[in-house]
């Protein structure tokens, strides 16, 4: 669509402005707002702004960073080139850069165009936000009196991600990259992209200049698919009810889907979501505070619209419903266990 991310950047700069000044947009929507505590609508916006908005910063720098400084030669030389040692690389990857799921898109999409298989960034994509040192140190503190929860969300987040990142590359055919052309090249069948060719500038002032130029483009791109996805996450907060939850809690057929569901639509960033599920303890049992914390930090509604603008639509989806179905089955599985 030619206009549509102007007028989305303009949409949200209007949200911005009605929240700060209260003034109404439509009398119906402040009506429906107003009865669900408007209050609570722009404290829930504004703090979802305010908790994403440092991880994309940080995102975006270290993409702009690699961009920059680091070759395309220095990622294709140290990526490894063995499937199975590929995705494993992906996985552990967080624990040395370890980003929230709110930056972990641009920087994604810099190590492919820069030559890093597509199947091993998103391994990374999914596994990044969890298997990292600080949310197993956010985990282990929300969840002290059973700390073998804070395990099992690495393992479970771990071969999610794996096991979805052998899959991509069994099958994915071409870059899932918006606007990507398939590779080029003859058998390279598995998910490479098209490799972003760029010359490193010379001199520091020149590179502190082109990172900064890098970091603003990307951050601004992605910060407005943030604040739009903040904005209807808001609202949709501020009209559950909380009561449903104990209805859900009893039916364990449907606790599941229920807990992967609401961390969708709560969209909690992975470092603090673990205080969120650990409150739910008295209701749900581990299965499903399980899906809630792997699930969420991988898929949720804000950083969907930021993956739609990065990757094709077909992808994305199928990206949604792998991470849906090998959740549930690793969190089913982990109560078993635990």
């Amino acid at each position: 669509m030619k206009y549509g991310t102007s007028l989305l950047g303009l949409g949200c700069i209007v949200m911005l402005y009605l929240i700060l000044t209260e003034r109404e947009l439509l009398p119906e929507l402040a009506h429906a707002l107003e009865s669900a505590n408007f209050q609570n609508f722009k404290i829930l916006f504004i703090s979802i702004i305010l908790e994403a908005f440092p991880f994309i910063l940080l995102g975006v720098l270290f993409s702009a960073l690699l961009q920059v400084f680091v070759t395309d030669e220095t990622i294709r030389k140290y990526t490894p080139r063995h499937p199975v040692a590929g995705v494993l690389f992906g996985g552990l990857l967080g624990i040395v850069f370890p980003l929230c799921e709110c930056g972990m898109i641009p920087v994604i999409r810099r190590l492919i165009r820069k030559g890093m298989p597509a199947y091993i960034g998103i391994v990374y994509l999914l596994a990044g936000p969890i298997v990292n040192p600080i949310v197993y140190t956010s985990t282990f503190t929300a969840f002290r009196t059973a700390p073998e929860m804070a395990y099992a969300r690495m393992a479970i987040a771990f071969g999610v991600a794996v096991a979805i990142g052998l899959l991509l590359h069994l099958f994915m055919k071409s870059s899932p990259l918006r606007g990507e052309a398939p590779p080029a090249v003859s058998g390279c069948s598995h998910g490479h992209s098209h490799v972003e060719h760029h010359h490193v500038p010379k001199g520091i002032g020149a590179r502190a200049a082109a990172t900064l130029s890098h970091a603003s483009d990307e951050f601004f791109e992605m910060g407005k698919y943030l604040i739009f996805g903040a904005f209807l996450t808001a609202i949709i907060q501020t009209v559950i009810d909380r009561a449903a939850l104990v209805s859900f809690a009893d039916q364990p057929a449907l606790a599941y889907g229920f807990m992967m569901v609401f961390a969708y639509v709560l969209s909690i960033c992975s470092t603090s979501d673990a205080f969120i599920a650990s409150s739910f303890g008295g209701l749900f049992s581990q299965g499903p505070l399980l899906a809630f914390l792997v699930f969420g930090p991988m898929i949720d509604f804000k950083n969907t619209l930021m993956l739609l603008s990065t990757f094709k639509v077909k992808f994305v989806l199928l990206l949604i419903v792998l991470c849906a179905a090998f959740t549930l089955i690793g969190s089913t599985i982990a109560e078993v266990w635990l």
